[in-house]
């Protein structure tokens, strides 16, 4: 089983490593000026209805009458479309010309919550004695994804049963005490300042309450659904 546990921070070192050659954007870049984020959201939401209708972009040009590298510049945000070619774009994509300035328009949220002051709660599958404690929630974000922070304690009254299974990803991080927290079939010993990041489809959870409490931030992301 040690083996098991050491592996896991070996693979983890290596992961890391790894992910800097693929990360897609810069977390410390930003946006440029107002107007240009103007163009930019017109860009995304052409290009987001487009795929919705399963055409490409050449199909699109041919029935606006827009040559394909123009359509390219609008849906990359390098341009600024004419009201003529926003209507061309809504008559061919189906929708009002309105709709392509929703993100713009979209207000972005952000949830401050004190110290102590997180909302306890149950989840579903919550084992007995972990208590939840949910740090923020925003509804209807701009990403396309839910995204739940929790504040995750254990104590002696705490059941360990590694059987949580949910859509999306999870990201751990220890704050206080030591566990053996299991994924899939490989085993993590983890104390303060240790991450593990994770396909949350695998069963997963704490396996051995090594060292109480135990405190962990838990932060799940998964698609947003219709209607939810």
């Amino acid at each position: 089983m040690t083996d098991n546990v050491e592996a896991g921070r070996g693979s983890r070192r290596n992961g890391v490593h790894g992910a800097r050659a693929v990360l897609g954007q810069d977390p410390h870049s930003a946006r440029e000026a107002k107007e240009n984020n103007l163009e930019m959201a017109i860009g995304h939401e052409v290009r987001a209805f487009r795929k919705k209708l399963g055409i490409t972009g050449a199909d699109l040009a041919a029935a606006t009458g827009i040559s394909l590298g123009m359509l390219s510049k609008i849906e990359n945000g390098n341009t600024s479309p004419s009201l003529t070619t926003l209507q061309s774009l809504a008559r061919a994509l189906g929708v009002p010309v309105t709709a392509f300035f929703r993100r713009f328009e979209e207000k972005r949220n952000a949830v401050f919550v004190r110290a102590g002051e997180g909302l306890q709660m149950e989840r579903r599958g919550t084992r007995a004695g972990h208590q939840y404690n949910l740090l923020g929630h925003i509804n209807n974000g701009s990403s396309g994804l839910q995204v739940e922070p929790y504040l995750i304690t254990l104590t002696a009254d705490s059941d360990v049963f590694p059987a949580f299974q949910h859509d999306g990803l999870e990201l751990i991080y220890m704050l206080e005490g030591e566990v053996q927290y299991r994924h899939a079939d490989k085993l993590y010993l983890m104390r303060p300042g240790d991450s593990l990041f994770f396909d949350a489809d695998a069963p997963h959870g704490p396996e051995v309450l090594v060292s109480l409490p135990i405190r962990f931030l838990s932060i799940i992301s998964y698609p947003e659904r219709n209607g939810a």
